[in-house]
């Protein structure tokens, strides 16, 4: 965790990049190389024509290295105040460069923002602005590595103390947190914060990544869900699901739930990948026994890594969402192929029948959900889970009553009426739009939907100072000027139309859409 981020001028990445690399994706026809001048390192993308020549190059310096490096490295750039992830990372398991994650399914060149649910587990303390598509301040962040506050929370009240030599009253110095002296389930919940996604994770109303303190429910910051699974739907990937799959192991259920994240991981300890096998079996024998094992010594001792327990009872998965990368699965079996427990699909409750609340505090796993809470719960498994979509609607007309003026409830009430389509629902969408976006309203989709709204009810100005206005709020996205550049367009402000077209090229060279628009002007503009 100590090397979760840090500054890519570090000789442990300038190393990885000894001459320039080329990586082609042939789906958008794009190269992305990657090169390093000195103690700079950077990152293209470019496109060849026929006769092999470039036909543009969009080169950025990259800041910030995420990762300690046992899977990989991924990148940061920095574009004015904002954040995005760069295109290439660096595989370990390959020992390679090649796509980052989710760029094999879309081409996000350098617009894909880094976001305050993600950075906040890869960073010691970021700084992103609320609701920002990317942005930060500045210094983005306070610590790059993930820190002592982490897991132990605000530590000013006890560096005061010891340093002032105030006595300790108690067997436990109340003025830090020790995870090891917390009830297993709080101890699980400082763990979980990164570790643990689900299916999805939802802010409670009102609060933000940051509100979260170790030795405090992570409930009341934030929640997480998952879909329930069957015996003909199996999770496929441990991708971040260690607590989900430990809680289902048998030494878990059969320990009365004493088993916890700390049990078997010192986060102060870092083994060496050879000292990996021994360590951990050194965490297995303390409560297991040599002998207890079914398999021959001399058969164990002829694996690799020998003897070592996690091949069969902990075996390594690939990752379907991360490529060249694998992860230890946390359900501990006794044998290869070993069924879930029924538990595991017993997880939900008469009140919330169709989700799992992951991190419920226990005794108060029946308790009410806030329906904002579950509104976008549902709201993001919909894309994913069809099947959620009439719970979607029925938890977005229940907040739409309690919270009218909320702009994600009017986001959903937009596109939700435009279904109908009808003159009357699209005109009822502006207003909810109108509103959203009156009411501070970040979302870019929305400013570019009421854009169109307007458009096609002839009210091109309008359309035209609600899309430059997404501009400001988006100045590093594409689609934007993209969109801002067509209004001009279709109000025949052919000039205005060309400005934005190559203001969009200068951040975007690649973007096909501006450079079609370009030649097209530059046509009318030779006619």
């Amino acid at each position: 965790m100590g090397r979760s981020m840090s500054l890519v001028s570090e000789p442990t990445q300038l190393e990885k990049v000894s001459s320039p690399v080329t990586v082609f994706d042939k789906r958008p026809n794009r190269y992305f190389q990657v090169f390093r001048e000195g103690s700079n390192l950077y990152q293209s993308e470019y496109e060849l024509g026929p006769d092999g020549r470039e036909i543009f190059r969009d080169t950025q310096k990259i800041e910030y290295a995420v990762g300690s490096g046992v899977n990989g490295t991924s990148y940061i750039v920095r574009r004015g105040d904002f954040l995005f992830e760069a295109p290439l990372t660096y595989y370990s398991r390959k020992n390679a460069w090649d796509l980052s994650p989710g760029y094999e399914l879309e081409n996000y060149v350098f617009s894909r923002p880094i976001l305050a649910g993600c950075v906040a587990c890869h960073s010691g303390f970021a700084r992103p602005v609320p609701e920002g598509n990317g942005q930060f301040r500045d210094p983005p962040f306070g610590e790059l590595a993930i820190g002592c506050e982490n897991c132990h929370g605000p530590g000013q009240l006890h560096v005061v103390e010891r340093m002032r030599g105030a006595p300790v009253s108690d067997s436990v110095d109340q003025t830090i947190v020790n995870p090891a002296k917390l009830p297993g389930w709080l101890a699980d919940n400082i763990c979980m914060y990164c570790h643990q996604t689900g299916d999805t994770r939802v802010l409670q109303p009102g609060k933000d990544y940051s509100d979260f303190r170790p030795g405090t429910p992570l409930d009341n910051t934030l929640a997480i869900f998952s879909a329930p699974f069957s015996r003909q739907s199996l999770p496929a990937d441990p991708l971040l699901q260690h607590y989900t799959m430990m809680i289902l192991s048998k030494c878990y259920r059969q320990d009365g739930g004493r088993l916890s994240c700390i049990t078997c991981h010192n986060p102060h300890e870092q083994p060496s990948r050879s000292e990996v096998p021994v360590y951990y079996r050194a965490r297995c024998l303390a409560c297991h026994k040599s002998y207890s094992c079914k398999l021959p010594l001399v058969r164990r001792l002829t694996r690799t890594p020998a003897d070592d327990c996690t091949v069969c009872h902990m075996p390594k998965q690939n990752l379907k969402l991360i490529s060249h990368a694998s992860l230890t699965n946390h359900r501990i079996i006794i044998y290869e192929g070993e069924r879930y427990p029924e538990a595991a699909f017993r997880q939900t409750t008469p009140q919330l029948p169709d989700l799992i609340h992951i991190n419920a505090i226990p005794g108060a796993e029946t308790l009410p959900i806030k329906p904002l809470v579950l509104f976008q719960a549902y709201g993001e498994l919909m894309r994913y889970h069809p099947n959620y979509g009439a719970r979607f609607r029925e938890q977005l007309d229940q907040v739409a009553r309690i919270e009218p003026d909320n702009v994600y409830v009017l986001s959903a009430l937009a596109r939700k009426i435009l279904l109908e389509g009808t003159t009357e629902a699209n005109l009822e969408a502006t207003r909810y739009l109108s509103r959203s976006i009156e009411l501070g309203s970040k979302l870019i989709p929305d400013y570019e939907l009421l854009a169109d709204l307007l458009s096609r009810s002839g009210q091109i100005a309008e359309a035209i100072k609600i899309l430059k206005r997404a501009v400001e709020l988006a100045p590093y996205s594409g689609q934007p000027y993209d969109a801002l550049a067509h209004a001009y367009f279709c109000a025949h402000q052919y000039s205005a139309s060309l400005r934005v077209v190559r203001k969009g090229l200068e951040l975007f060279p690649g973007d096909p859409s501006l450079r079609l628009l370009q030649r097209r002007l530059e046509q009318l503009g030779s006619h």
